[in-house]
C-alpha cells in the first residue's frame, strides 16, 4: 500500500507538467549558468583516455587547469600534466600568459566588452531551437544533488530543419535531461549519437553509439556549477585514425574571489 500510495503521490506532482514548457522555459537562461560562475575560482581536470580493441586502457594523458571567471570572462592557467606539477620554467611560461590575458582584459573598452558579451550570447543561440527540435516525454522526478529535477527523455523530431548551423546536432542525438524544478536548470544529461558527430572543424568525427554524460553540483546551496563530463565513443581523427576513446572532464575546488581583490592572490603553485 505504501508504495502504490507513493506512486499515486508522483503521478499527481506530473499531471499538468508540459514537458515541452519545462524545456522551453529552461532554454531561456544559460544552462551551464556561466554568470553565475563569475567571481569563483575553481580547477578542471580533463583526462584522455585511448583503449585497445581488447578494451583495455592503451594510453592516458591529462591537464589540470586553474579557472577564474571575473566579470563574466574566464582565465586559466596550466598547473599540471599527467597529474604532475609543471616544471618551473613552464610554470613561469603559463604564469605570463595568464597576465598578459589578464591585463588584456583590464586594458578592454567597455565597447570591446558588451562587443564579447554578445558574441557568446550569439554563440548559444542555437539552443534556443531545442524545443522545436525533439519529441519530448516526462519520465518523472528525482533528486540530482538534493534537488528535484524533472526527468525529460528528449527524441528527434522527425522533419525538423535547423535555422542555425549548430542547431544540426539537435538531428543527430537522443538524450535525457534532468531540469531542476526550482530554477529551470539543465542539472544533468545521458545523450547518445545516432549519426556521426563532427567536431574542430571536421578533424574529430565521433562515431554513432557515441555517449556524453553532464551534471552538475549545487554550491554553497545558491548555485548551480559544472561538476563532471564525459564522452566514450568510437572516433576518427583527422579523418585518417580510428580510436575508442574517452574524454573524462573533472571541476572541483569551487570558492568564491572577490573581483575587487587582486588576482595575484590566486595564482598560487
Amino acid at each position: 500500500m505504501k508504495i502504490l500510495a507513493i506512486a499515486l503521490l508522483a503521478a499527481v506532482s506530473l499531471s499538468g507538467q508540459d514537458p515541452l514548457e519545462i524545456v522551453r522555459h529552461s532554454t531561456e537562461r544559460d544552462w551551464t549558468d556561466f554568470e553565475s560562475r563569475k567571481d569563483y575560482l575553481y580547477q578542471q581536470h580533463r583526462e584522455f583516455r585511448e583503449y585497445n580493441k581488447d578494451g583495455s586502457v592503451g594510453s592516458r594523458r591529462s591537464e589540470t587547469k586553474e579557472i577564474v571567471i571575473v566579470a563574466g570572462r574566464p582565465f586559466q592557467r596550466l598547473i599540471a600534466r599527467d597529474d604532475q606539477p609543471l616544471a618551473d620554467k613552464e610554470t613561469r611560461r603559463e604564469q605570463q600568459k595568464f597576465d598578459r590575458e589578464v591585463s588584456g582584459w583590464q586594458h578592454e573598452s567597455p565597447a570591446d566588452r558588451v562587443k564579447a558579451e554578445k558574441e557568446r550570447a550569439e554563440d548559444r543561440k542555437f539552443v534556443r531551437e531545442a524545443p522545436d527540435a525533439f519529441v519530448f516525454h516526462l519520465l518523472g522526478v528525482e533528486s540530482v544533488s538534493g534537488q528535484p529535477a524533472w526527468v525529460i527523455q528528449a527524441e528527434p523530431k522527425p522533419g525538423y530543419r535547423p535555422v542555425e548551423a549548430r542547431a544540426r546536432l539537435f538531428t543527430k542525438v537522443r538524450a535525457k535531461v534532468w531540469i531542476e524544478q526550482a530554477t529551470y536548470h539543465w542539472v544533468k544529461m545521458d545523450a547518445e549519437a545516432l549519426d556521426a558527430l563532427t567536431f574542430g572543424f571536421g578533424l574529430l568525427r565521433v562515431a554513432p553509439g557515441g555517449t556524453l554524460h553532464f551534471e552538475q553540483v549545487k554550491v554553497n546551496g545558491e548555485i548551480w556549477l559544472p561538476s563532471s563530463a564525459l564522452i566514450h565513443g568510437d572516433a576518427r581523427l583527422a579523418l585518417i585514425k580510428k580510436l575508442r576513446a574517452e574524454i573524462d572532464i573533472r571541476y572541483s575546488g569551487y570558492r568564491k574571489f572577490q573581483s575587487d581583490s587582486r588576482l595575484v592572490e590566486t595564482r598560487e603553485n
